[in-house]
């Protein structure tokens, strides 16, 4: 079973099963490239929905949309807004002619999906038509940018949920290990004691602020170019169009758009985009960070820091029997790696713009649905499979402390920067314990003064009197 349609170019046999027409086909015929379809990403389909939505009431109340047509539109993008026909979106993220396909992907499938409800074939486009209803008033230019801008704030949504879920994860560790007595480190050396709570309290901490970035930055997403057509003069739209449809497109999604003031500036301007891959760029950069922490403090076990215990996953190697490597922390690591350089393709498509409108949006596009759902899935896996699972080894974290030069700093108070150091140095040439050299030897402390100074509150939160 089979459909021929045709464009300006020619004509194409198309499935009859397919909602999508003979431009999507082109499309989908002319770029080969990620191997992606716009499917793999539901959100960006849904956001078509709300879009076209938005436009056919628009165009509705302002008398240039038959009303039976579009409210046959309406219901169409109904069903999309409702998950309905995600597999019907084939056209590849990176494509030419930005975008285009993509939007007529959705014209054509929003078109057969009213066609059928108004009791005709798909493919009758005399009835419905892509082009001159259901994309009436509109241009890719307005259309692509707006749908992907609420695509985003939906994915961030769950983003930030997940990075909120890590947060609450350190925070309850941090609790757990309040009173785990460790030595923290500057320059790979040992510096002075801490607890191992305090440790990740700091991650929890850091996580915090990019949940609150992330927040700031979606707001740049809310002022769209809906109405401003193909440059940005409105060509083709209604008068009040932009206004109507931007007011619409609120109340549909619950969200408050801003209809640019400079729809011409707002048409070529990619700004908001390197804004928000540039803080999805410094959360991975933080979570490089911790992750490389935790792989050194469960390092060993038995020749390394071995201060955390990590979930074993799987076995480490297909040589050396027993051996276990810390498998979700340097995936992790590894999608921070991508997000990070995908923030350079972003820099240079934005850069790319030329005149009156970006063509390089659709990598963009790639790009950061790439990195928030590639990201989003790392921040679980390490929340669910890692960070939950940790164990601390107390007494060993314990005996390194009080084993370890450098806790001679906290006797820096009583005894004076030059003494401390001399005896550093002797504990460094013979080996002694710094208890041996203070107490034992030289009697500068008595013992009831050294447990007090070396008590657990006193080391991770000194006081002077």
């Amino acid at each position: 079973m089979a459909r021929i349609e045709k464009d300006f170019l020619g004509e194409k046999e198309l499935p009859d099963m397919a909602y999508y027409g003979v431009q999507t086909l082109r499309g989908k015929e002319n770029f080969h490239i990620t191997g992606i379809p716009m499917a793999a990403e539901p959100y960006f389909v849904k956001a078509f929905g709300y879009v076209k939505k938005a436009a056919a009431l628009a165009n509705r109340d302002l008398g240039v949309l038959d009303a039976r047509i579009a409210d046959a539109i309406v219901g169409a993008c109904d069903r999309l807004i409702a998950g309905e026909m995600v597999d019907q979106f084939v056209t590849d993220f990176i494509q030419g002619g930005a975008g285009t396909s993509t939007n007529m992907n959705a014209n054509e499938v929003i078109a057969n999906l009213a066609l059928e409800s108004l009791g005709h074939r798909k493919g009758e486009y005399q009835f419905v038509n892509p082009n001159d209803h259901v994309n009436y008033g509109q241009s890719t230019n307005d259309i692509y940018p707006t749908a992907f801008r609420l695509a985003l704030i939906l994915r961030l949504a769950s983003y930030i949920e997940a990075l909120r879920r890590l947060q609450d994860a350190f925070y309850a560790k941090a609790k757990e290990f309040e009173r785990v007595l460790k030595m923290g480190r500057t320059h790979l050396q040992d510096a002075v004691p801490m607890s191992l709570g305090q440790e990740f309290h700091g991650w929890a901490t850091t996580i915090g602020e990019e949940v609150q970035r992330i927040a700031e930055v979606r707001q740049f997403l809310h002022e769209i170019n809906l109405g401003a057509t193909a440059i940005g003069t409105t060509v083709t739209a209604a008068p009040g169009y932009p206004e109507l449809a931007t007011k619409y497109l609120s109340e549909l999604t619950d969200t408050r758009f801003i209809l640019a003031g400079d729809l011409i500036e707002a048409t070529s301007d990619t700004g908001a985009y390197v804004l928000l891959s540039g803080v999805l760029k410094r959360t991975s950069v933080k979570l490089t960070k911790i992750c490389n922490d935790i792989r050194l403090l469960a390092s060993g076990p038995r020749c390394g820091l071995n201060e955390i215990n990590l979930p074993q996953m799987q076995p480490g190697s297909s040589i050396m029997p027993g051996k276990v490597n810390p498998v979700i922390p340097e995936v992790v690591n590894q999608t921070s790696f991508l997000v990070i350089g995908l923030d350079l393709t972003v820099t240079l498509a934005a850069s790319a713009g030329q005149l009156q409108l970006n063509v390089m949006e659709p990598v963009i596009t790639f790009a950061l649905f790439t990195s928030i759902f590639t990201m989003e899935n790392a921040v679980n896996s390490l929340r669910v499979n890692c960070v939950q699972g940790i164990t601390a080894n107390a007494e060993h974290s314990r005996a390194m402390v009080l084993n370890a030069l450098g806790i001679v700093t906290v006797l820096k108070p009583t005894l004076g920067y030059k003494q401390c150091a001399e005896i550093a140095r002797e504990g460094y040439e013979t080996g002694k314990s710094l208890h041996d050299i203070v107490v034992g030897e030289r009697r500068l402390l008595t013992q009831e003064q050294w447990d007090e100074i070396f008590s657990f509150e006193n080391l991770i939160s000194p006081r002077h009197d």
